[in-house]
């Protein structure tokens, strides 16, 4: 296989694939990342990426039917990173039904932020038992 041969695989499955590769810091992708960065940009990165991922499972799980649970958003603070244009932030829940406020790391829609005591909605984390994943304020995009 040369340096432009095809691999066989889309643009976007590519593109996961060495965005999960940069996540894990493996590969040479990863690698030359880990490299060129420091550790701390490097910590940044990854959790950008995780947050990234994460709307990409709460769009698999809603497209399955998954029950959602109403929050109210009790702050919400800004990273000053952006994926696709689109903020990361931090956000301090109040999930219905509890008492203990969450707090979540995640890429929300520079059209549709929220702002405190807004109403938003959240997903089980089927990765981690008790976690919670921001799925948006409930109107379709």
């Amino acid at each position: 296989m040369g340096i432009f041969s095809r691999q066989g695989k889309n643009r976007e499955a590519r593109a996961a694939e060495i965005a999960d590769q940069v996540a894990d810091g493996k590969g040479f992708y990863g690698r030359a990342t880990r490299a060129f960065l420091g550790k701390e940009d490097f910590a940044k990165v990854q959790q950008t990426i995780g947050a990234y991922q994460s709307g990409q499972d709460v769009r698999q799980l809603l497209a399955m039917g998954a029950p959602t649970v109403a929050a109210v958003v009790v702050s919400i603070g800004d990273t000053g990173r952006l994926v696709n244009f689109d903020p990361v932030v931090d956000l301090v829940l109040q999930p219905s039904g509890t008492t203990d406020p969450i707090t979540l790391q995640t890429v929300v829609s520079k059209l549709r932020i929220p702002r405190t005591g807004d109403q938003v909605l959240l997903i089980t984390d089927p990765a981690r038992p008790g976690g919670y994943l921001y799925a948006g304020d409930g109107v379709a995009p």
